[in-house]
């Protein structure tokens, strides 16, 4: 039988009921933002600064704390507090832009995503807010004063949460129907006194009346009017009447209803008289006390309603709200009672349904707690993205012209690009823009949860008005042209293969995507192999600072750099290319010939990685793979072991003669190509392996590096004093810590030393750093590339693990280990400490602290501390993956015997009961 949640899934997908409308789809940051600069040298973070937030209309989006919307984001709802001290109204999240961190923008607050269905049908977070005034000038100050070699001053160390004397802020939804949110809002003053906190749940429009365009996401201005106390009603074009009905708090405060407009406050900004109430206006009513800045009459395009509340010390003070259309037949003035709290009672209990459905039932209480908050963090941060290029570089009627040189500036060759959708988001403050390969790895958690929504995800991309007609696909908003590594290929893949069964999978999902992947794959290779010898150079590739220098831009000794990591992601590329060719050859043969063709280039590339040269990229010496330098005819290797080394080994694909034995055509071309080219023949491994039945299964393994190779790779990649960390893969080998790589260039020496955490270099804004960190996309890759190989050589490959350890373990069992450390990261030890929450003890034995789990964006080479955007769940929720494959060895273990598994006990078996279902 289908869980609640599975049937709603399965309305949305069939569009019998649009449980997905309602969602949390609204920014946390929509200042400082490309699309909101309109500034003439492309200064974003100055341009649209947090202090214009509160006070200036947004042209492309909105933003707002813990905040839902409508899908293409036309109606709002969020929170907005007042503690009695701050200077301003906390309307939204704050937080340093690149500029004015010491280590690049983060945001400076305390907040957490607890749980998530994936069509909000239950929606929890959790805020922390001080009592005592809130630091901003402290926190920019202190930060200024800091250098890229001193860790960041984050909120919890400047004392505002000590002694308890802050309030927890949960935020929960819950949908009645499609349409009918009710919200529940519940106020904890965890300090010894009571406290004031003036709560203003707000309904607003976002602003499309302000920019003299007309068209759909325009239209007429809407409007919002009160009939009665604690109500409002807000009327759009195309949404229809909507109403916001609130309760008398829990403790009897009754709200009084706010109104003003969305438009911005000249008067402040730009010294020109306001033509009527603007945004800020519940700031000045509640913050300055100017009881004339709202609206005197009950309407406007943005309200509130405001609850005066003083929380007693210890206790909790709730508000509770209904969000529904007019035409509702239940009844309108029901914000509480049991019919609410039932409703909220009976989603609860279908989210724990539906998670038990999805996650293994080997999982630990604390695994699957984990997994729960990774989930939360990924749907949370799914938001509406709209972004015009052709209108923000023209600008609009009603608004100044954008200087000329925006036409020639940022994203000036992508005027096809038209976002109007919701995207899943590496992070909502300080990513909230997508980000091509980040969206890539989201889509692996999504699809155990939501397959269509992470296959539309990957469709969305290859799309026309994303996609560039050249074939390139889009990087993010600071400048689409920039190039990730080409994982989107991989990611339809698995995703395919991921959503159903042999036979019953999305055949029509991988044939768009196809055909669309082959225009991107042109484009890689005409653009990025500078000298068609099948060696590529494509920029930094996501790695950001990895390398010696920018290799992005010209180098300084001249010459041309082939990278080790393009030339593999190419070949990983076209591995992935070849199987999904295979896949779609076994139902129509004019696939055999593109299949073919992939199978032929993956072994050029191999080739040329190999032994162009004198050795190609593989450096014989050391035994790794290096990137460089080519100059008058010569080959200068630059020897920084790093992953750049180690992504040559997921350049990995097995061809089973049972599937080519379905495809006679593209069988006998590969035989012509082995009989015709030993050269290259050497390069396709064949093994015969008995099965579990009696019979013989033949396989011929695609790989970059030989068997020999490969094993010299991972005496590096499981050498805990190179790369192998307790918590996973570092991204540059800790030898590097004492002996700096050194490059001499024009009398200047370039140097790349081990650096585990924040980066100390100014490269590529300092808030992204690959010389020494774990990183979870590529060490998930290396995990599944492991299992590939083992896939392949089976019992008959066993490495040391640790090197050093006397432990050899099968490759299968060595992608265990490593998925078992990173799970790790955020897992208590024995005292309750989590390696991602460093050595803050709040998290470690406060019960109000101890069970909430970040996600950032990379964590410490060497204790696992979370660094970079603290919520950043796309592709870090790839940990919930891990957890699965740990479960699996668990399970298997408890079959076969305790002793018949051989990772590290202190990984991969964490203490602890199954979580209930």
């Amino acid at each position: 039988m289908d869980h609640a949640e599975a049937l709603r899934l399965s309305e949305d997908a069939r569009r019998t009921r649009y449980w997905k409308r309602w969602g949390p789809y609204l920014s946390e940051r929509q200042w400082g933002t490309v699309r909101e600069d309109y500034s003439e040298f492309g200064t974003c973070w100055e341009y649209f600064p947090h202090d214009h937030a509160r006070s200036r209309a947004y042209r492309w989006g909105e933003d707002g704390l813990f905040g839902i919307a409508d899908r293409q984001c036309r109606l709002c709802f969020a929170l907005a507090l007042w503690n009695g001290r701050d200077p301003i109204l906390k309307e939204r999240l704050f937080g340093l832009t690149g500029n004015e961190g010491n280590h690049g923008e983060d945001v400076k607050e305390c907040y957490y995503y607890l749980d998530a269905t994936p069509t909000s049908s239950y929606l929890k977070a959790l805020y922390k807010y001080p009592q005592a005034e809130f630091p901003y000038a402290r926190l920019l100050e202190e930060s200024r004063r800091r250098g890229k070699l001193d860790p960041e001053f984050e909120l919890i160390d400047s004392g505002v949460f000590d002694e308890g004397r802050y309030f927890d802020v949960l935020a929960e939804y819950a949908k009645e129907s499609p349409d009918d949110v009710l919200v529940r809002l519940t106020v904890t003053n965890r300090g010894p006194d009571s406290a004031p906190l003036h709560l203003l749940p707000t309904l607003w429009f976002r602003n499309t009346w302000s920019w003299g365009r007309t068209g759909e996401q325009y239209g007429p201005k809407p409007s919002m009017h009160g009939h009665e106390p604690a109500r409002i009603v807000a009327d759009h074009h195309m949404l229809g009447q909507f109403v916001l009905t609130g309760a008398d708090a829990s403790d009897g405060t009754h709200p009084t209803t706010l109104f003003t407009e969305n438009d911005s406050n000249t008067a402040r900004l730009w010294d020109t008289p306001n033509a009527g109430p603007v945004k800020d206006a519940f700031h000045e009513y509640v913050v300055n006390g100017r009881l004339g800045a709202v609206s005197p009459k009950p309407r406007g395009t943005k309200a509130a309603l405001y609850y005066p509340l003083v929380v007693p010390a210890r206790a909790s003070v709730t508000v509770t709200l209904r969000l529904h259309p007019m035409d509702d037949d239940t009844d309108p003035d029901v914000a509480r009672g049991s019919a609410f709290d039932a409703t909220f009672t009976r989603r609860i209990a279908e989210a724990d349904e539906f998670y038990a459905s999805r996650l293994p039932a080997a999982l630990t209480a604390e695994e699957h707690r984990v997994a729960r908050q990774a989930y939360a963090g990924l749907l949370w941060s799914k938001q509406f993205y709209f972004y015009v290029v052709a209108e923000w570089l023209d600008g609009d009627p009603a608004q100044p012209p954008p200087p000329p040189a925006r036409k020639r500036g940022r994203n000036a060759n992508w005027r096809h690009v038209y976002n109007a959708d919701v995207v899943s988001m590496p992070d909502k403050w300080e990513y909230p823009w997508y980000a091509a390969w980040d969206l890539a790895f989201h889509t692996l958690p999504l699809a155990r949860i939501d397959p269509d929504f992470a296959k539309h995800q990957l469709i969305l991309f290859l799309r026309e008005w994303y996609m560039h007609p050249n074939g390139q696909i889009p990087a993010y908003e600071f400048a689409f042209g920039d190039v990730n590594p080409p994982v989107h290929a991989w990611a339809v893949w698995r995703v395919y293969k991921m959503t159903g069964q042999r036979g019953k999978r999305d055949r029509d999902f991988l044939e768009r995507a196809f055909h669309k992947l082959l225009v991107n794959f042109t484009w890689w290779v005409n653009r990025k192999d500078p000298e068609g010898n099948n060696l590529f150079a494509g920029g930094f590739l996501g790695l950001d600072n990895i390398g010696v220098f920018d290799r992005s831009k010209p180098l300084p000794t001249a010459g041309e750099l082939v990278q080790a990591d393009g030339t593999a992601w190419m070949a990983f590329f076209c591995a992935t290319m070849l199987s999904i060719a295979l896949e779609l050859a076994s139902e129509d043969p004019a696939y055999d010939d593109v299949a073919s063709k992939f199978f032929e280039h993956f072994v050029a590339i191999t080739d040329a990685m190999n032994t162009l040269g004198d050795s190609g990229l593989w450096d014989e010496r050391d035994g790794f793979y290096y990137d460089e330098i080519h100059l008058d005819g010569k080959e200068y290797p630059l020897r920084v072991r790093s992953l750049v080394g180690l992504i040559p080994l997921i350049a990995v694909e097995i061809l089973e003669q049972r599937v080519m034995d379905r495809l006679p055509a593209f069988s006998k071309r590969m035989r012509w190509f082995v009989e015709n080219r030993p050269d290259l023949a050497h390069y396709i491994s064949y093994v015969e392996q008995p099965t579990h039945d009696g019979a013989t299964r033949t396989q011929r393994l695609l790989a970059i590096p030989s068997r020999e190779r490969l094993e010299r790779v991972l005496r590096y990649l499981l050498d805990e004093s190179e790369f192998l960390s307790d918590f996973g893969v570092r991204s540059v080998s800790r030898v590097h810590k004492e002996h700096p790589y050194v490059f001499h260039a024009d009398g200047d020496s370039l140097t790349v030393a081990y650096d585990p955490a924040e980066s100390t270099t100014g490269l590529f804004g300092g808030n992204s750093n690959w010389r020494g960190p774990i990183w979870f996309p590529v060490n998930y890759l290396l995990v599944e590339a492991l299992e590939r190989y083992a896939h392949f050589y089976g019992d008959s490959l066993r490495v040391e693990c640790p090197v050093g350890s006397g432990r050899m373990l099968t490759l299968d069992e060595v992608a265990t280990e490593l998925s078992a450390r990173l799970a790790r990261i955020f897992l208590p030890d024995a005292s309750g400490r989590r390696p991602c929450h460093g050595d803050d003890p709040r998290y470690a034995t406060d019960p109000a602290w101890r069970d909430l789990v970040l996600f950032h964006e990379y964590f410490h080479g060497d204790t696992g501390r979370g660094i970079g955007a603290s919520h950043q769940t796309g592709w870090t929720a790839l940990v919930v993956r891990c957890l699965e494959t740990v479960a699996q060895a668990r399970t298997a273990a408890r079959h076969d015997g305790a002793h018949s598994l051989t990772i590290t006990d202190m990984f991969a078996i964490p203490t602890g009961t199954p979580a209930e279902p």
